[in-house]
């Protein structure tokens, strides 16, 4: 009884704190999701599921939600496949400064997000930016663009600082996976005659794929929350729009133009669509656990 006592004390102010603020939040987004209510008066009007018909002919939400798909898609496939590679040869390779490599990859990670906005701010400025100064360089006009104006690729410039704050995250967690794994597999592998590209699909790859699955659903949570931030920094959702995400107009619509029914609308959508893209992701990338 005693013991019983000893752990429901220790574990209680993580029950409670954890149940207001975030239970009873999470249960308010949805029970405010079926109101018309402003959000700063008294009056609110119960219009149970009208929210969510709105939301479903809203050509602006339909845009933000095919950004979103693109950014998550876009820069989990980029970033899984760049941090796996760059791990797979700082791991593997007898590289000189490997340490300093850890680090430089690692920085972006630290930065606030609006500075990581103001650097790429400035690498994408049309007249003075750093891309087009290297294509001015390389004589290659034809690719200079408005990186931030243009309508066509403005998301994918976003794409790419998304990806340029996130490799070197993702790159420590393989890389920490790939140390543990015996350095006899390799040499088994490699008196057997298996090359390195065999080695790394082989053994590097399957042994890892569970921290793979793990980060997989950290992609797609924290591209959510990171593009946000970003396009509220870099673009505020312009041009006309055109990177307009999830939590950008959900904010927008509950706070900018006092629609906060709306808006929770626009959240329920956002955590139920997160919830079963994260499940389906588990699903689809289980396999058997590999020991060694």
């Amino acid at each position: 009884m005693s013991r019983n006592i000893f752990i429901t004390v220790c574990i209680s102010p993580a029950i409670i704190l954890f149940t207001l603020f975030m239970v009873v939040p999470t249960f308010e987004v949805f029970r405010m999701s079926l109101y018309n209510w402003g959000g700063l008066s008294n009056t609110k009007e119960f219009v149970g599921l009208d929210n969510f018909k709105i939301l479903w002919n809203d050509m602006n939400f339909i845009q933000s939600f095919q950004n979103s798909i693109l950014l998550i898609v876009l820069v989990a496939i980029i970033t899984l496949v760049l941090a796996v590679f760059f791990a797979a040869i700082l791991t593997k390779e007898k590289i000189v400064g490997t340490n300093f490599f850890r680090i430089v990859f690692y920085i972006p990670n630290i930065l606030s997000i609006v500075v990581i906005a103001g650097i790429f701010s400035a690498v994408y400025d049309p007249k003075s930016g750093l891309l087009n100064s290297v294509f001015d360089v390389l004589s290659i006009d034809g690719l200079k663009q408005m990186w931030l104006g243009n309508h066509d690729i403005v998301i994918y410039s976003v794409a790419g600082a998304l990806v340029w704050q996130a490799i070197g995250y993702y790159m420590v967690m393989y890389m920490s996976s790939m140390a543990s794994i015996p350095a006899s597999y390799y040499e088994a592998a490699s008196l057997e005659g298996a090359g390195k590209l065999k080695q790394f699909t082989s053994i590097t790859l399957p042994l890892i794929w569970n921290n793979i699955r793990t980060t997989l659903t950290f992609y797609i949570i924290s591209t959510i929350n990171l593009s946000f931030l970003l396009v509220k920094a870099m673009t505020g959702g312009g041009p006309d729009g055109s990177t307009e995400v999830f939590l950008s107009y959900m904010y927008a619509q509950a706070y900018g133009n006092s629609t906060y029914g709306y808006g929770m609308a626009i959240g329920v959508v956002v955590f139920t669509f997160s919830f079963v893209l994260a499940a389906i992701v588990s699903r689809i990338t289980k396999r058997d656990v590999l020991e060694y």
